[in-house]
Parts: C-alpha cells; sequence; structure tokens
C-alpha cells in the first residue's frame, strides 16, 4: 500500500516543473527573467515570500522546537513582521526609483563598485550555507521514507536528484516560474500539514490539550529568561527579529528580487506585510503539531525513541504513523518547501552574479541576449555548487532551524548596516562602508564563537543567534559614522547618487 506514497511523490515531482514551464512562458530578456518584467500580482508575490523562507526547516524543524520547549518561537513572527513593515516604507522605495533588478545595485549607485561586490559575495557565501543546511533538511525525511522500502541511499543522492528537478524550471522559467511554483508550492505543505494536525488530533486521548496547556507547552511569551543569552526570550525574539527581518527581506536579494517583480511599489509593500500574517499563521500550525507530537509521544526524548536526531521525530511520524497517501502528500509537501527555497535562491544567487560582479565589477557592457543566457548558465553553476555544500552539514545535534538562522545573522547585520549607512549618514564613502562592513563580520564571528556570557543560571552560553543581527548593524553605523567625519558634508543640493566614488 506504501506504494501510492511514491505515486504521489513522483507524480508530485514530474508536474511541479511542467507547471512552472507552462505558467511562465518563455523568457526572452533579462528583464523578464530576473525581475518577470514587473508583471506579477501581489499575492502571488506574498505567497512566494513565504514559501521561500519557510524552507524545509520550517516544516520538520519547528514541530521539533515546540515538542522541547513551547511557543515562544512565536515572538519571532512579532519581529518579523514589525520589520517587514519598516522595510515596506523605508527600502522598497529607494529600490523602486531606482529601477533595479539587485538590491546590492542600490549600494553600488550610493558608495560604488567595490561595496557592491562586497556585499554581493557575501550574500552569495551566506546563501550557500544557509540553504546548503536546508537542502541537508530536506533529505532527512526523504531517506527515513526509502529505508522503510529498504532502499538505502545518501544524503547527497538525494540532494542532487532535488537539484536536477527544481532547475529544471529555474533555467527555462526564469523568476515567473520560481513565483508561480512557489505559491502552488505553498498550498501543498500547508494542506499537508493540516491533514496531519487532523489525523494527530483523531491519535490522542481527550484530554490532552488541557494536560499540554498546564504543562506550560503553551506558552508564549517569555520576560523571564536571560536577555542576552536565550534566543526566545521576549525582547531578544522581538528586537532580533525585527532587525532580522529588515536585513533578510530588505537588504537579502532572495527576498528583495521577489518584490521586484510586483507591479508597482504599493503591490510589492502589500504582499511584504501581509506575508509577515501569513508566516505568523504557520509558525503556529507547525508548533502546534509540535505540542500534538509530545503528547503522541508522552514527551519522550527523541533518542528514547530511536531517532538519530531530534529533526526526524515529524518526519518519523509521517512515514510511519500517517494514512497511505496522506504520507505520500506530506513528504510532497516537504520536498514543495525545499524547492521553493531551492529554486530561489538559484535565480537570486544567478541575478547577484550577473548584475553585480560580471557586469558591475568586470565593467562589461554586454546585450541583454547575453545577460540572459549568462544568468541561465550561472543557475546551472550555482545548481552543482549547493550539492557540495549541502553534504557539510551531515550532522547536528541543534533543531536545524536555529543553526539556518544562526548562519544567515553572522552577515545580515553588516548587509542592513551597510544599506542604512547610505541612508543616514551622507558624508560616507565607499572606503569607510568597507571598512565598516569587514569589521562588522569580524566583530559578530568573534561574539558567535569566541565569548560567552552568563545565562542567569550559574553558567555561560554563546550570544544567543537574534541578536547578531542588531549588533552587526550598530558595529556598522559606529564605524563608518566615525570614518565618515573625515570628509566634509556634501553640499544641502547635492543628490546622494554624487557621493559615490571608487575605494
Amino acid at each position: 500500500m506504501r506504494s501510492i506514497d511514491l505515486i504521489v511523490i513522483g507524480l508530485y515531482l514530474v508536474a511541479m516543473p511542467l507547471l512552472g514551464l507552462l505558467l511562465s512562458g518563455r523568457q526572452r530578456s533579462s528583464q523578464e527573467y530576473f525581475v518577470g518584467s514587473r508583471t506579477l500580482p501581489w499575492w502571488a508575490v506574498c505567497f512566494s515570500v513565504v514559501a521561500t523562507e519557510t524552507s524545509t526547516l520550517t516544516v520538520i524543524s519547528v514541530p521539533t522546537v515546540a515538542y522541547l520547549g513551547t511557543f515562544t518561537y512565536l515572538q519571532l513572527a512579532i519581529g518579523y513582521l514589525i520589520g517587514r513593515v519598516i522595510v515596506a516604507f523605508v527600502l522598497l522605495p529607494k529600490y523602486y526609483a531606482g529601477n533595479l533588478v539587485s538590491a546590492y545595485e542600490f549600494l553600488g549607485q550610493r558608495f560604488g563598485s567595490g561595496l557592491q561586490g562586497t556585499a554581493s559575495v557575501t550574500f552569495l557565501i551566506t546563501r550557500l550555507l544557509a540553504d546548503g543546511l536546508r537542502l541537508f533538511a530536506t533529505a532527512i525525511p526523504v531517506k527515513v521514507m526509502l529505508e522503510v522500502f529498504g532502499v538505502s541511499v545518501s544524503y547527497w543522492q538525494i540532494v542532487l536528484a532535488l537539484s536536477v528537478l527544481t532547475v529544471i524550471y529555474t533555467y527555462l522559467g526564469g523568476i515567473k516560474a520560481v513565483v508561480w511554483v512557489d505559491a502552488i508550492q505553498m498550498f501543498v505543505y500547508v494542506a499537508g500539514a493540516i491533514l496531519a494536525a487532523v489525523v494527530l488530533n483523531g491519535r490522542l486521548s481527550g484530554d490532552w490539550f488541557s494536560t499540554a496547556l498546564q504543562e506550560g507547552k503553551f506558552q508564549v511569551l517569555d520576560f523571564g529568561s536571560s536577555i542576552v543569552t536565550e534566543q526566545y526570550a521576549f525582547f531578544t525574539a522581538v528586537i532580533g527579529g525585527a532587525v532580522f527581518a529588515m536585513a533578510s527581506h530588505g537588504a537579502d536579494q532572495l527576498m528583495v528580487q521577489r518584490l521586484l517583480s510586483c507591479r508597482n511599489l504599493r503591490d510589492s509593500q502589500l504582499a511584504l506585510i501581509a506575508s509577515g500574517v501569513v508566516v505568523a499563521l504557520q509558525f503556529g500550525l507547525f508548533l502546534f503539531i509540535g505540542t500534538q507530537l509530545w503528547s503522541f509521544y508522552k514527551g519522550a526524548d527523541p533518542s528514547a525513541l530511536g531517532m538519530g536526531s531530534d529533526d526526524e521525530l515529524f518526519p518519523r511520524f509521517i512515514v510511519n504513523e500517517l494514512p497511505v497517501g496522506v504520507s505520500g502528500l506530506l513528504i510532497a509537501g516537504i520536498l514543495a518547501a525545499a524547492m521553493s527555497t531551492l529554486s530561489s535562491s538559484l535565480n537570486s544567487l544567478s541575478t547577484s552574479t550577473v548584475s553585480d560582479l560580471y557586469r558591475r565589477i568586470g565593467r562589461r557592457d554586454v546585450d541583454d541576449a547575453s545577460v540572459l543566457r549568462l544568468g541561465k548558465v550561472w543557475t546551472l553553476i550555482w545548481a552543482l555548487v549547493f550539492v557540495v555544500f549541502a553534504s557539510l552539514f551531515s550532522s547536528t545535534d541543534n533543531p536545524v532551524v536555529e543553526i539556518g538562522l544562526s548562519i544567515a545573522s553572522y552577515t545580515y547585520g553588516a548587509l542592513l548596516g551597510a544599506f542604512l549607512l547610505g541612508l543616514l549618514v551622507k558624508r560616507a564613502r565607499q572606503t569607510d562602508a568597507i571598512i565598516a562592513f569587514v569589521s562588522t563580520l569580524v566583530v559578530v564571528l568573534v561574539l558567535a564563537f569566541g565569548v560567552t556570557f552568563p545565562d542567569g543560571e550559574g553558567g555561560e552560553a554563546s550570544l544567543a543567534f537574534p541578536w547578531f543581527t542588531p549588533v552587526g548593524v550598530l558595529v556598522t553605523l559606529l564605524v563608518g559614522g566615525l570614518l565618515s567625519l573625515r570628509h566634509p558634508a556634501p553640499p544641502a543640493a547635492e543628490k546622494t547618487a554624487a557621493t559615490a566614488e571608487s575605494a
């Protein structure tokens, strides 16, 4: 009977690339390939943003967070919504005014090609690490499922297969294919999650909810933990989440490119803010499933259940406990979340490579047909690189969603800080910005790996990951601001763009 699950998954994997190509049509220009000629509806972009940031980490790892703890993870969503609102009304107008296809083109116009290239390379490395982790996370449930059938495969083989399928429609359909497939994939994994919650509810005792409530499993706000070392303390989660969202949706090409494909600024703002609401609802759904799993397994330690990783909790339930067909739909949903993130990453990495590095840094003046061809070639190159990076995360003791957020936090402070430096400090020049950018990366890495703080319980712990981005922004503004004092203030009538210079 489990062959039905394989049929469901197989049909999905075949249908998604074909559907993406059908909806996107032929790509005739680089503008169409990179930003869809700015013709996409806001609601489709909203769902694409949600699907892109949700990824496999949310589907399999957020339930683990609730299983091992409470609903305090939901506090991040409060900060995420605040950060989105700020981006919608501060940064998005700048991007639309400049008719940009890359977020880092703004840095190039404001400071020069040196900082644009520095930011672009930092983005490339961040996406490779963070999304390489997401690809690895996808391989976990697929491996579990295949083992049920007696098929033994390695993680890298699963990652390679997913990458090949995803690159088909990303290569041929560009951002239009990515956005439309993302929107469909979001409904697939949400529908699967709702079905899992319904099935779980039928398997639990009638008093499970009240028992979980008495045990504090539904606690949302945490005002008692150390705000320095605990990532889900209220002020840590909300402030850190807000600044993180400002960076991820305002200074990360992965999200900015989606928002720039809307028809106009108003649609882009609507898509961004609405995505914050949808993400909060999704977090609530997957946290609820995690609490249901806690009741189902009676709070047992995952290792006591024979699991090699905490993040196998939900995948094992999907494979072993769900009805035939529903299990296949859930696995398809997990694959959908992974493919949506991977396709978005491939398209944004290709865009940044061509727009920020090849054309800007190389100062190459090429025709549009060549730009389109280069965009597709780099899509293939980055797909191969992703397979390698995904293999770096073959073993981890923490929920992978926390590691994924930590990786992005290391560089987001410098990226967002550079944008704010350009907007707020008129005296700042390119040399000031690059020194501040590099200094921030060094400071954040030292904080992450070389410094510990009292955890409030008599021990020592690292700085909570939500603080890395706010600290990075402050360091960038402080260093860049102090260095800018060497220069005279620009004339009042001088436009910001005129301050751009080469280092």
